[in-house]
Formats: C-alpha cells, sequence, structure tokens
C-alpha cells in the first residue's frame, strides 16, 4: 500500500514536471515569436514602413539601389528595390499583388505601350493631382501623353527613349567652312550635300540606317499617322491609310534606289559600328549612341567629333516626325502603401533625376534648365516632337505590322497598297468586323532627283530631273 502511494506521488511527480516543462516551452516559444513579430513590425510596420520597388532593366540596380537608400534617409522610409525579368513581367507583378504578402511592389517601373493593360487589371492607379505629371513645366507634352489613359493619369514618366540625326561632325568640318552649314533639315538637304562636296577618303556611306527596324523608320510617316490619338488610348482615331502617309511611304521607298541597304546583312548593331569606324556621314540613331561613342572616344577606339540635331523632313511639303517610348513610374492599385509609394515617385522625379543619365545612360523625361551635353540636349528636342508609342490592347501587333509593311515596301512592293492592307488590318481588330479602305489615288511623288549612287563609295551622283 505504501509502495503504491509513493509509485502515485512520483507519477504526479512526473506529470507536472512535464506539464511545467511544456508551459515554459510554451512561453519560450511565444516570447520568441514575439520577438521576431517586433523586428517584422519594425521593419515592415508602422514603425519602418516598406516600399517594394520593381523593374526589368539591370542598368538602373546601383542608381535606383543609392536613391533608395537616400529617400530612407530622408523620410526612415525603408525602399526595397527588385530586378525581375522583362518576361511576363506584368503577370509577376499581378501575381505578387494577389498574393497579399510583404512583397507585393507598390511602385513599379513600366513602358507606357503596357499601361492600359496594367491599368485594366486593378495594376495602376490614377495619380493625385499632386503628383509631378500635372506640372506641365516639368515634361514635354509627349511625355504626359504617353502616361494619360482614358484621360487619366496613370503613371509618371520617368526616361525615355527616341530617335535622331547622328552625323559626323569632323567630316562636316572638312567638307565645309561651318559644320551647322551641313546639318540638313532634309532628305532632300542630304542628297544635295551628296551632289555638292566630295567626301573624306575613309567614307563610304553618305546616309545610312537600319531600314529593318521600325523604330529607325518610323518617321517617315510618323507625322501623318494616327493610332489612338496623341494619348494612343482611343479606338476611334486611327488614321493610318492617307494621301500624306502614303506620299511619304512612296519616298522611303525612292531611297532604296539611292542607298542600297541590304536588311538582311545590316542591323542598329553594324550600321553604329560602321559609324565609330567613320565610314559613314549621317545616319540614325537612339539615345544609347551618346555613351557608345564617348565610351569608344575614351579607349580611341572613336576618333572623330560628332554632333545630334532633329530628324530630318522629307522635303519643305512633308514633315517627319519619330517614335518614342516612355518608361514611367506606376503606383500598384492592390499596394497598401500607396501614399509612402507616391512619396518615393516625387522623389525620383523632383530630386533624383539629375544623375540618372550618368549612373545609367537612361534620358530623364524631366525638362532641364541645363544639359551635362549638347547631345541629350538634342534628344529632349526629338523627344519634345514624338509620337508616344501607342497602349491600346488591340493594337499589340500594330509595330510589327507596320515593320513588315516597311520592308515589303523597300522591297519593291506597291506603297499605296500595303499600307491601305495594313490599314484595313488594324480597323478590323478594332471593330470585330471586316473593314474595307475606300482606295486613294496613287498621288505622284517627284521630290527627290534622279541619282546614281555607288554604294560602299560615298560618292552620288545627282542629276535633277527635267
Amino acid at each position: 500500500m505504501r509502495y503504491s502511494r509513493i509509485k502515485k506521488r512520483l507519477l504526479w511527480a512526473v506529470i507536472i514536471l512535464t506539464v511545467a516543462a511544456i508551459l515554459a516551452g510554451a512561453v519560450f516559444f511565444y516570447q520568441r515569436q514575439r520577438g521576431e513579430k517586433g523586428d517584422l513590425l519594425s521593419e515592415h510596420g508602422n514603425r519602418k514602413e516598406t516600399v517594394n520597388l520593381w523593374y526589368t532593366d539591370d542598368a538602373l540596380t546601383d542608381y535606383l539601389s543609392s536613391k533608395a537608400l537616400e529617400f530612407y534617409e530622408n523620410t526612415d522610409i525603408r525602399v526595397v528595390v527588385r530586378l525581375v525579368s522583362g518576361l511576363e513581367y506584368l503577370e509577376a507583378v499581378n501575381a505578387a499583388s494577389l498574393d497579399d504578402g510583404i512583397d507585393t511592389p507598390d511602385l513599379y517601373i513600366l513602358s507606357n505601350d503596357s499601361l492600359e493593360k496594367a491599368y485594366l487589371a486593378g495594376l495602376a492607379t490614377q495619380l493625385p493631382d499632386t503628383a509631378p505629371v500635372y506640372e506641365e513645366q516639368l515634361f514635354p507634352q509627349s511625355a504626359r501623353d504617353a502616361v494619360q489613359y482614358n484621360g487619366k493619369y496613370v503613371a509618371c514618366p520617368m526616361y525615355f527613349e527616341t530617335s535622331a540625326l547622328l552625323y559626323n561632325k569632323t567630316y562636316l568640318q572638312q567638307i565645309a567652312d561651318e559644320a551647322e552649314q551641313l546639318i540638313p533639315a532634309s532628305i532632300v538637304d542630304i542628297l544635295t550635300y551628296a551632289d555638292q562636296y566630295s567626301t573624306p577618303e575613309n567614307v563610304e556611306y553618305f546616309f545610312r540606317w537600319d531600314v529593318s527596324d521600325i523604330f529607325y523608320n518610323y518617321f517617315f510617316i510618323g507625322n501623318y499617322i494616327s493610332v489612338g490619338g496623341a494619348a494612343g488610348d482611343d479606338k476611334s482615331l486611327i488614321d493610318i491609310y492617307n494621301t500624306e502617309s502614303v506620299s511619304s511611304l512612296k519616298v522611303y521607298q525612292e531611297m532604296n534606289q539611292f542607298f542600297s541597304i541590304d536588311t538582311k546583312e545590316t542591323n542598329y548593331d553594324t550600321i553604329m559600328q560602321e559609324f565609330q569606324e567613320g565610314k559613314t556621314i549621317y545616319t540614325i540613331a537612339t539615345s544609347d549612341c551618346i555613351r557608345r561613342l564617348d565610351e569608344a572616344a575614351r579607349n580611341g577606339a572613336f576618333g572623330y567629333e560628332y554632333g545630334i540635331a532633329k530628324l530630318p523632313d522629307i522635303n519643305q511639303e512633308l514633315a517627319t516626325r519619330g517614335m518614342s517610348v516612355t518608361n514611367a513610374l506606376v503606383i500598384n492599385g492592390y499596394s497598401e502603401h500607396k501614399e509612402a509609394a507616391g512619396r518615393l515617385m516625387e522623389y525620383l522625379i523632383r530630386d533624383a533625376n539629375a544623375d540618372l543619365y550618368d549612373m545609367t545612360g537612361k534620358l530623364s523625361s524631366v525638362i532641364r534648365d541645363t544639359y551635362a551635353s549638347e547631345h541629350e540636349a538634342a534628344f529632349m528636342e526629338n523627344y519634345m516632337e514624338s509620337v508616344p508609342i501607342p497602349k491600346m490592347l488591340e493594337t499589340g501587333n500594330f509595330w510589327v505590322e507596320l515593320e513588315i509593311c516597311f520592308a515589303k515596301v523597300w522591297g519593291g512592293e506597291d506603297a499605296n497598297a500595303q499600307l491601305r492592307k495594313l490599314s484595313e488590318q488594324i480597323r478590323t481588330q478594332l471593330a470585330g468586323e471586316a473593314v474595307a479602305e475606300e482606295p486613294i489615288e496613287d498621288p505622284q511623288v517627284e521630290l527627290l532627283p534622279a541619282v546614281e549612287y555607288e554604294e560602299g563609295t560615298g560618292e552620288l551622283d545627282v542629276t535633277p530631273e527635267a
């Protein structure tokens, strides 16, 4: 009996000790969890609010990381910058937003042609009227049009890309007393200069550009076509097939008589390499040419001065207009930190854009009183007059089809017929039913002189038509 009582006491003692151990462990686990939660709150809660910033271009990494640190030091708001693959980028933004976790992108960088898709998916929201984009003096109208959708500003312009005329300034100084005399205002000027002046010995191509890429071809008809109006979002404003656009495309076709550029053997990189080697006087380039040529000059691989000018018109009657892409800052409609994201947006636009080009090679969309170089200022001038790439989902294939149209016309097919076919295709896509364009009488274009051009010699023998 006594042994039985002792056994029961020992059993109770074991039970009590076990329960005590469990309680102690539970308390320890709770305190640990509480401590971790406290740390988490200090990082992501009200004490240290966090904004997630997403982007796709690695060239921005150092810049965004440094600006995130500066922003934190000024506001005590943490910024987590994340480089994300450009493939299915919006899908990744959407998936992270629907997860409702701490990794939801609050602010992200997006090209303006994807803004309709982002807005309709709830991944972009109308900016408050305090956002920088509302200030007309801060951005050119082309930048503000680029980020407008359905009459609302749904993003803020950050940086841009467009095309301009690139020329070898050293050669022009050799050809004429003042290089400025030979900065062409039109394609006709280029042909006239080629007839009037002898080219330096090393020159093989007077005017040469990437005819296979619509970004460098678009300016030929950019002033006379519209896909969605100024903001590129109005399905009722489609004007592709008209007398001026056909005339301009016919002139483009004529250019193949003077400059036999093989679309299969040339691309932008080869064109730029030829320019760098001093083989070309004039070409069409994007803003990356500045850093490329400056670095080549520092390395001794480019021994010339160069200049950037406005895209040349065709002649006195037919004007040109280039295309532009604007990369913008977008506030995620699913973000729980919209106010903080808006503060970061404003900081990147107002206070942190001065060294954007130096750190990234990207040209800021903000208009500056002074520029570090005349080349940057020249690209801004072209950007101001450019056409923003449209953002309508239904016309997402327009640029591919336009590029095909240009390629066929360059190869000799009828410009009138090809442009009419393209217009009918795009209108049909938007209307959801077949649309037929009324044929335009083929304009008689006699804008350029008859020429004989020997490719690879730089010689262009221009004989005016009788």
